[in-house]
């Protein structure tokens, strides 16, 4: 395989075949460039601005994703490509080598963030983070319709999901969410949306079909994360027109154990007191009642004190909670979703 070299200006997005592409974009601290590896697949029935593309690494501690995405750039045969695929193993090269969820050797940014009005153009937010922001709205977004960004925990652990947000065309909606079902995952998540700068945020807002992962946790990989990504971007793929094949449905979603929660109004984060270690109880994906003792946070500093309890703040499953038993004042400690009905 022969990896080229090129400025964004340089892709080719529409010749018939495949080219795997290094895209520079110029590097603040060495005189050189950052460079993200792209495989572009383009079949014969392609169409203007439709498209798929799945990016890993968004976050440069959350594995799940760049190796699906490594293994799919080998494994997807461009004789069975019949429109456009994108996929991007490793969006944030600065976080991701670093193994950091921001960018931190590089202008400590975070990349799920920093779409944001100007990144890339004005002083201040002109930083290689703000400027992959900028290759993505100029160079990727007017070539696909359909948008898979592949996360993982990090530092919390979550009970592996699919999510969205919730939008108001009720057409995206629907082919959001049956999007994010075809992962397999035991739960597929909506949450809230209030966040400034998130990359699926702006995809939705351009009428993207648009479904984001946490795949796993703890800066690790697991293997049943990795099977999750590789069937729902394989799925999204199959099921959006730009791959030829059959796919079927596997796990949760074969088996109709799948639920779909929704992480929206405060009253869902469970937030830390004080500055103290965690101690879990309920493990992720348990079902509980508001009230119900999810974990105890214990304080060493006061070392004759009782824990206090973390309780959830809904009815409905513990989606996530704290991984390192470290945790900060304010930090979300637990996570609860509110169990909601499939679309119709």
């Amino acid at each position: 395989m022969t990896r080229e070299i090129v400025r964004p200006q340089q892709l080719d997005f529409d010749t018939p075949g495949r080219r795997d592409y290094y895209v520079a974009l110029e590097h603040d601290s060495i005189w050189g460039d950052h460079l993200i590896p792209m495989t572009v697949l383009v079949g014969p029935r392609a169409k203007p601005g439709k498209g798929l593309v799945a990016f890993g690494s968004n976050h440069g501690n959350e594995y799940e994703g760049p190796i699906v995405l490594h293994h799919l750039q080998r494994q997807i045969d461009i004789g069975d490509v019949d429109g456009r695929i994108i996929l991007v193993p490793v969006l944030n090269v600065a976080a991701f080598r670093a193994g950091t969820r921001e960018s931190l050797s590089d202008d400590g940014v975070n990349l799920n963030r920093a779409f944001i009005d100007g990144a890339g153009k004005r002083p201040g937010i002109s930083g290689i983070t703000h400027r992959i922001a900028a290759f993505v709205r100029e160079a990727i977004w007017p070539q696909v319709h359909v948008v898979i960004d592949l996360h993982s925990g990090g530092g919390t652990r979550f009970s592996q999901v699919a999510s969205f947000h919730d939008v108001d065309d009720a057409e995206q909606a629907k082919l959001i969410e049956d999007t994010a079902r075809w992962f397999g995952t035991p739960l597929v998540m909506s949450y809230q949306n209030e966040t400034p700068g998130l990359l699926p945020s702006e995809a939705e807002r351009l009428g993207k079909i648009t479904v984001g992962t946490e795949l796993g946790w703890g800066e690790a990989v697991q293997a049943n994360g990795v099977r999750w990504g590789r069937q729902g971007v394989l799925a999204a793929a199959i099921r959006h027109g730009q791959l030829r094949g059959r796919i079927e449905k596997i796990d949760h979603h074969a088996d109709g154990t799948q639920r779909k929660v929704a992480m929206v109004d405060r009253a869902c984060f469970s937030i830390a007191p004080f500055t103290g270690h965690y101690e879990e109880v309920l493990p992720c994906g348990t079902a509980v009642k508001a009230g119900d003792v999810v974990g105890w946070l214990h304080d060493f500093d006061r070392i004759d004190l009782e824990p206090v309890a973390i309780r959830a703040g809904v009815d409905g499953i513990v989606l996530a909670q704290a991984w390192a038993t470290r945790v900060l004042q304010g930090q979300h400690i637990v996570v609860t979703g509110r169990q909601l009905a499939w679309r119709s």
